[in-house]
C-alpha cells in the first residue's frame, strides 16, 4: 500500500461502527492466547506445498522497477537482487510486472518485456528463489500517473480526477479513477483483454522453473456508492466484483498452466482489520494473499500496541483461509518508518503473528537505499529489518507439527528432503535431528548463510533443534 493516505483514516472514522459480534470476540481473544502460548497454530488453515507435496514456507521480498518504461523496463532489477536475497537466507520474491509495459497498445505484446521478465527468473532459479509474478497496479495505472492497467483500457466517462500529492493512496478514491475499476470489471471487452493478458503470461511461464505462481491484481479496488462507508463498500466489491474477476482470470491462466498457484487478494481495506467480502474462487490451487499495512504507521506513526492492530488484523484476516480452505501468504508488508521507537517491536509481534499463520511473506521491497529499502546502498540491513531473518524450514517433507524458528517437529513423508535455511550470523547455527534422520548434528560457521537438507525414513517422527553456534 505504501505511502498510504489520511484520506482512508477518515473514511474509516466516518465510517459507522461495527457491531461487537461474538464470534470476531472470540477470535481475537483465541489470538491472545495464541500470543501468550508462543506456539504455531493454524486451525483450519491448510499449508503451501510444492509439487512433490513438502509443505513450504516463503520468506522473501518484492522486487520491482517502478521508474522505468519501453525499452528500460526492468532495467532497475539485477542479478544482484537475487544473490543479495539468497546470502541472507531468503527463498521467496515477489516480482511486479505492469499490464501497461507487456501490452503498450491493444494486441500487441511486448516481445522484449517478456524477454526481461525471463532473464530475472533466470537469475531467481540460479540462487534457489521462487517467484510470484504479481500483476501490480497503483491508482489503475498509467492514465492517471501511475503503473497497471493500460491507458487504452482506461474508462472514465469524463468523471473528474484531481492528483495527491505527497498522498497518492487518496486519488483511489477520484471519481475517475473508481469509475474506471468498475469498467475493468464489467466490460466485456476488457474482461477478455485481462484474460488473454493472463494467458500471454501463464502460456510463456508456465514451465518455467522458478515460478511459483501468479497474484492476478494487485491491491484491488473499487466504486463506493453513495452513502455508503468504506468497510461495507469493500465487502461489496469483493463479493460483487473481485471473486467473478479471479475466477476468470484463474481460468484464463489454467488454459496454459494447471500447476502453478494463483494468488487472490482482497482490497487493501482487510488493513483495518475488516474481513473479506471474497466468495469461493473455484480453482483447486489458490492461495489468499492480503496486504499488512497499518493506515496510521503508513501515514508516519510509530507502532501503538495499545491499539490492538495485529491482534484485530489477525482475526480479521484468517476468517476467509479457515472458511475456503486455502493457503495464506502476505504479498506486502513493512513500515516505511520502520526506525522509530517502537518499530523494534513491531517487527518482533508482526513476525509471530505473521509465521504463525500464514505460509509466508514478502516485506517491502528489496532496494537499496532509503524509504522502504531492505538495505543502504552499501548492502547493509537498515534499521530493524535484519530481524526478518531467522531460520526457518523452506520445505518439509511431511506433516508439520509445530514449527518455531528454533524448533520443528514433523512426521516425515516421502517428498524428499527437508529444507532448513539458516540466515548468516556472528556466531554461525548448530542444527541436531532427533528420530530416524540424517544428518545428525550439522554446524554451520558465522557470518555465511546456509541451507541443511534432513533425510528421514518416511512415517518416523523428526525434531530438528536450531541454536546459535
Amino acid at each position: 500500500m505504501r505511502t498510504v493516505a489520511l484520506a482512508l483514516a477518515a473514511l474509516l472514522t466516518l465510517a459507522p461502527a461495527a457491531p461487537a459480534h461474538a464470534d470476531r470476540t472470540d477470535r481475537v481473544n483465541r489470538v491472545d492466547r495464541v500470543n501468550r502460548a508462543d506456539r504455531v497454530d493454524r486451525t483450519g488453515i491448510p499449508e503451501l506445498t510444492d509439487d512433490r507435496g513438502r509443505v513450504l514456507t516463503l520468506r522473501g521480498w518484492n522486487v520491482e522497477d517502478k521508474t522505468h518504461r519501453g525499452d528500460a523496463a526492468l532495467s532497475a532489477i539485477t542479478e544482484r537482487h537475487f544473490r543479495d536475497m539468497r546470502a541472507r537466507g531468503f527463498n521467496f520474491a515477489r516480482l511486479l510486472v505492469f499490464w501497461d509495459d507487456l501490452e503498450p497498445e491493444r494486441g500487441r505484446y511486448s516481445g522484449a518485456y517478456l524477454r526481461r521478465i525471463e532473464r530475472i527468473l533466470d537469475w531467481a532459479e540460479r540462487y534457489g528463489i521462487q517467484v510470484l509474478i504479481d500483476a501490480h497496479q497503483d491508482v489503475f495505472g498509467p492514465a492517471f500517473g501511475h503503473r497497471g492497467i493500460p491507458e487504452w483500457a482506461t474508462r472514465t466517462d469524463g468523471l473528474p480526477f484531481t492528483p495527491h500529492p505527497g498522498d497518492w493512496f487518496a486519488e483511489y478514491f477520484e471519481p475517475a479513477v473508481q469509475r474506471a475499476f468498475t469498467h475493468l470489471y464489467e466490460d466485456e471487452d476488457l474482461r477478455r483483454a485481462q484474460a488473454r493478458m493472463w494467458r500471454v503470461l501463464a502460456g510463456r511461464f508456465a514451465h518455467h522453473p522458478a515460478v511459483l505462481g501468479y497474484d492476478l491484481i494487485n491491491e484491488p479496488m473499487g466504486e463506493l456508492r453513495d452513502g455508503e462507508d468504506l468497510a461495507t463498500a469493500a465487502r461489496r466489491i469483493e463479493r460483487d466484483h473481485l471473486t467473478p474477476m479471479y475466477n476468470r482470470l484463474a481460468d484464463a491462466v489454467r488454459v496454459a498452466d494447471d500447476d502453478n498457484w494463483v494468488f487472490v487478494e482482497p482490497t487493501p481495506i482487510v488493513g483495518e482489520g475488516v474481513p473479506t467480502g471474497l466468495g469461493r474462487i473455484e480453482d483447486p490451487k489458490v492461495v489468499y494473499a492480503p496486504h499488512f499495512y497499518n493506515t496510521a504507521m503508513e501515514a508516519g506513526a510509530d507502532y501503538d500496541p495499545a491499539a490492538r492492530w495485529i491482534e484485530s488484523y489477525e482475526a480479521a484476516v484468517t476468517a476467509y483461509p479457515e472458511e475456503y480452505g486455502v493457503p495464506v501468504v502476505v504479498g506486502e508488508w513493512g513500515p516505511l518508518n520502520n526506525a522509530l521507537p517502537n518499530m523494534g517491536r513491531f517487527y518482533r509481534e508482526a513476525l509471530a503473528s505473521l509465521n504463525r499463520w500464514s505460509s509466508g511473506w514478502a516485506g517491502y521491497v528489496w532496494c537499496y537505499g532509503g524509504g522502504y529499502c531492505a538495505v543502504d546502498g552499501a548492502g547493509a540491513w537498515r534499521t530493524n529489518k535484519e530481524r526478518t531473518a531467522a531460520p526457518y524450514a523452506g520445505a518439509v517433507a511431511g506433516r508439520v507439527v509445530s514449527r518455531s524458528p528454533e524448533r520443528l517437529v514433523y512426521v516425515a513423508g516421502r517428498g524428499g528432503a527437508t529444507e532448513l535455511s539458516l540466515p548468516p550470523a556472528p556466531t554461525g547455527w548448530r542444527v541436531e535431528v532427533a528420530g530416524r534422520a540424517w544428518p545428525r548434528t550439522t554446524v554451520v560457521g558465522p557470518g555465511t548463510a546456509h541451507r541443511v537438507a534432513v533425510r528421514a525414513v518416511p512415517g518416523a517422527a523428526v525434531t530438528v533443534t536450531v541454536t546459535r553456534g
